[in-house]
């Protein structure tokens, strides 16, 4: 398969490329009437096309052959995240659960939070980069910036929840010897700040369990990934 993908949502209806996607084919790639692409629509159906229409801002395809690629790991993995004072630390964490693999990315506002705003548009322009990038053809949701109360009332995983606590003398587990293999799964963690403790007693109360990643101590964004990527491992080793 191709090392190139191209993304449109809408390529089962609307055989053309979206306007940046042309652009690249055409005018970056130099694709022109006749040569095959792949294009991905995001919902793990992966498109083996032609170009019949070469035009840069709407490229026309013919779909050749669907090929389902659903996402490589079982379970549903959530993880929200309260964003950082500097939003480029965001924009990498993304892109980096994107290539790992997560299902839903919920950037979450705390008591303590430095930054009150979250990009939705430009996030997703880079969720579906790094989804391109790593050959998948599954895109994560990416959700507005919500209230921590919010986002605990409406978490919708029905499986494991854990928060990352910074504090060592509180009770907390090991997130590698908690986590059941194959469990849908809701990662949270709080700002640089770290959580308040009533707002952990909060998070106790909708069924997060506090957790540290191991025994260093990491930025919000490398805790975010840490727990992701633990995740992953232990489902690849136990199921």
């Amino acid at each position: 398969m191709s090392s190139i993908r191209f993304y449109a949502p809408d390529i089962c209806t609307e055989a053309v490329l979206p306007e940046v996607e042309s652009g690249h084919a055409v005018r970056v790639l130099r694709r022109r009437v006749g040569d095959e692409l792949e294009v991905v629509d995001g919902r793990g159906g992966l498109y083996r096309c032609r170009l019949v229409g070469d035009h840069p801002k709407a490229a026309a395809v013919e779909i050749v052959e669907r090929i389902d690629l659903p996402k490589v790991w079982k379970p549903s993995i959530t993880v929200a995240v309260a964003p950082t004072k500097h939003s480029d630390r965001m924009e990498w964490l993304v892109e980096k659960l994107v290539e790992i693999g997560i299902d839903r990315f919920v950037p979450v506002r705390c008591k303590r939070s430095e930054r009150k705003d979250f990009k939705v548009e430009r996030v997703e322009k880079i969720a579906v980069s790094a989804m391109k990038q790593s050959l998948k053809a599954v895109l994560p949701s990416i959700e507005p910036l919500t209230t921590l109360s919010a986002f605990l009332k409406g978490c919708g995983v029905e499986g494991q929840r854990f928060v990352g606590w910074c504090d060592d003398s509180a009770p907390r587990q090991l997130l590698a010897k908690t986590y059941t293999p194959g469990a849908d799964v809701a990662i949270l963690i709080g700002p640089e700040g770290d959580f308040t403790p009533e707002e952990i007693e909060d998070c106790r109360a909708a069924g997060f369990i506090p957790v540290t990643m191991g025994d260093n101590r990491l930025r919000t964004e490398t805790a975010a990934l840490v727990g992701c990527d633990t995740i992953h491992i232990i489902n690849q080793a136990f199921t």
